[in-house]
C-alpha cells in the first residue's frame, strides 16, 4: 500500500551545522561557538564558522528541496541569532533571513517545520549558569514568543526541542559536546528539568501568540529496542526494553522526556536518583511541562534486536554499518514508531533517519552513493509497513539535505541527499536525492519499483 495521501516528505537540517555567519549582522556567540575554540574538542580543529554557508545560499537548497519534490523542509532557527544576549534585544536582521528562507519555502510549495533548540544556546545565558538555571525557561519561552507573533500565519509546524537527550547527555554528562560539562548527577537531573519546562513554557508560547492554529511537537530520540521474531510475546519484550530505564545510559531514552511532556511525570519505574528527584516535582511544574502536542517527532538511525527473554541478540559481524560505525537495521522503522504511538496515543513524525556514508565525487562529477540509496529503500519499507498495521505516521525527514557540520565529527561525516564541496560550497545531488525525489514524487509507491 502507498503511503496516506496526505504523508509528508521532506529534509532536515540544523542552523549551526550548516548556516555558517557565525557572527555576520548581529548575531551572538553560542555555546558551540565556545566549544568548538577548544583545543581537541572537534576533529581536525574544525568549526561551523562557514559550514554550509547556508545563510547566503539557502536559495541553492530551496531549489534542490523542490528539484527532489520534498513537501517539508525542518530547519532549526538559531537562537542567538535572533536574541543575541539570549533575551532582550531582538535582532532585526536575524528575523530577516528566517523571513527569507520561509518565504521561499512558501512560494515553492514547501511546509517550513521550524525548530527553535537545536544546541545553541546562546553563550550569554551559559555565562549565567545555562540550563542550570531555571531562569533560562524564562528566556526560552521569551524567544519562542518572538517567534511566533513574527511568523505568525507563516509556519504553523513547531519543534521545541531536538533531542534534550543527546543536548544534556553529551553536553552535561560526558562534556563529548558544547559546553563540555560533566556534571554530577544531581545538576543532570536540574538541567534535564529545566529543560522540560522550557518545552513547556515554549508550547504555551507559541499557541498564546499564534492567531492562526500551529502544530507543535518535540524531536525525542533514545534506544529502541525490535523483536528478532515476530510473535506477541517477543513484541512484548521489545516494547518493554524500550521504554525501561537502567541506572547507565539513563538519559538516552525516549521515555523520561516523554514521559514528563506527554504523560505529566517522569517514568515511574526509574533508577532511584530519578524517582527521589521526581517526588520533589511540584504539581506546578507537571502543569507547565505538559502541554498538549500534536504530534511526537522521533530521531531514529538504527535499533536493538531482543529475543522474547529480554536477551539482546548479538548482530552478525557481517552485517552492514554506516560510516558512523552504527549498524543498518531497518526493522526499527516498522517497531519504534509503533512504540511510541503506543505508549504515547500521538502521530509520530520520523523527524530523523539517515546514514553517513564515504560519499566521494567520481570521475565523471557526480556522486553515486548506492549504500544510501539502499538503506532508504530498507528502512522506508519498513516504515510502510508499520503504517499499513495501523501506526498513525504523518511524515518523514530525511537527515540531512546537505552534508554539514556534523559535531564533534566536523566535516568528516557526510548525511546530505547532496554534496558539500566545502572549498567551493558547490552543491552536487547525490544520486540518492533522485532517488527520494522519486519516492516522494509517488508517495513511496517508487519504493517497489
Amino acid at each position: 500500500m502507498p503511503f496516506p495521501n496526505n504523508f509528508v516528505w521532506g529534509a532536515a537540517s540544523s542552523a549551526y551545522q550548516i548556516e555558517g555567519a557565525f557572527d555576520a549582522d548581529g548575531k551572538g556567540r553560542s555555546i558551540w561557538d565556545d566549544f568548538c575554540e577548544l583545543p581537541g574538542a572537534i576533529r581536525d580543529g574544525q568549526d561551523g564558522r562557514v559550514a554550509c554557508d547556508a545563510y547566503h545560499r539557502f536559495s541553492e537548497d530551496v531549489r534542490l528541496l523542490k528539484e527532489m519534490n520534498l513537501s517539508a523542509y525542518r530547519f532549526s532557527v538559531s537562537w542567538p541569532r535572533i536574541l543575541p544576549a539570549g533575551t532582550g534585544s531582538v535582532n532585526e536582521k536575524g528575523l530577516a533571513y528566517y523571513d527569507s528562507l520561509v518565504d521561499l519555502l512558501l512560494e515553492n510549495g514547501i511546509t517550513p517545520y521550524m525548530t527553535l533548540y537545536h544546541w545553541d544556546l546562546p553563550s550569554a545565558l551559559q555565562k549565567k549558569g545555562g540550563w542550570l538555571n531555571r531562569a533560562v525557561c524564562e528566556a526560552f519561552a521569551e524567544y519562542a514568543s518572538v517567534i511566533a507573533k513574527h511568523f505568525d500565519g507563516k509556519v504553523r509546524h513547531y519543534i521545541t526541542l531536538n533531542e534534550p537527550q543527546c543536548a544534556l547527555s553529551l553536553g552535561y554528562e560526558l562534556g563529548t559536546h558544547a559546553p563540555g560539562l560533566k556534571l554530577p548527577v544531581e545538576d543532570q537531573l536540574q538541567c534535564m528539568h529545566n529543560m522540560m519546562l522550557a518545552h513547556g513554557l515554549a508550547v504555551k508560547a507559541l499557541r498564546k501568540e499564534s492567531s492562526c492554529p500551529v502544530k507543535v511537537g518535540i524531536a525525542s530520540t533514545g534506544t529502541l529496542y525490535y523483536p528478532v521474531t515476530d510473535t506477541p510475546e517477543n513484541r512484548q519484550t521489545a516494547y518493554e526494553a524500550s521504554f525501561s530505564l537502567k541506572p547507565d545510559g539513563w538519559f538516552f531514552s525516549h521515555c523520561w522526556c516523554l514521559d514528563a511532556v506527554v504523560l505529566g511525570h517522569y517514568p515511574e519505574a526509574s533508577p532511584d536518583f530519578l524517582r527521589k528527584f521526581s517526588n520533589g516535582v511540584p504539581e506546578s511544574d507537571w502543569n507547565i511541562i505538559c502541554q498538549p502536542l500534536d504530534f511526537v517527532g522521533a530521531n531514529i538511525y538504527h535499533g536493538t534486536p531482543i529475543d522474547v527473554h529480554g536477551n539482546v541478540v548479538l548482530l552478525p559481524k557481517s552485517l552492514p554499518r554506516t560510516a558512523t560505525d552504527w549498524p543498518i537495521t531497518p526493522e526499527i522503522l516498522r517497531y519504534g514508531p509503533r512504540w511510541l504511538y503506543e505508549r504515547y496515543g500521538l502521530p509520530v513524525i520520523i523527524t530523523e533517519n539517515g546514514i553517513s556514508c564515504k560519499d566521494t565525487m567520481h570521475s565523471d562529477g557526480q556522486v553515486h552513493d548506492a549504500d544510501r540509496v539502499e538503506f532508504l529503500r530498507r528502512y522506508l519499507k519498513e516504515l510502510e509497513k508499520t503504517v499499513d498495521e495501523g501506526t498513525a505516521v504523518e511524515g518523514y525527514f530525511h537527515w540531512s539535505l546537505t552534508d554539514n557540520f556534523e559535531w564533534e565529527y566536523g566535516y568528516t561525516q557526510r548525511f546530505g541527499l547532496v554534496y558539500i564541496d566545502y572549498p567551493t560550497q558547490r552543491r552536487i545531488p547525490k544520486d540518492s536525492s533522485v532517488w527520494y525525489g522519486r519516492a516522494a514524487e509517488s508517495n513511496g509507491k517508487h519504493l517497489h519499483q
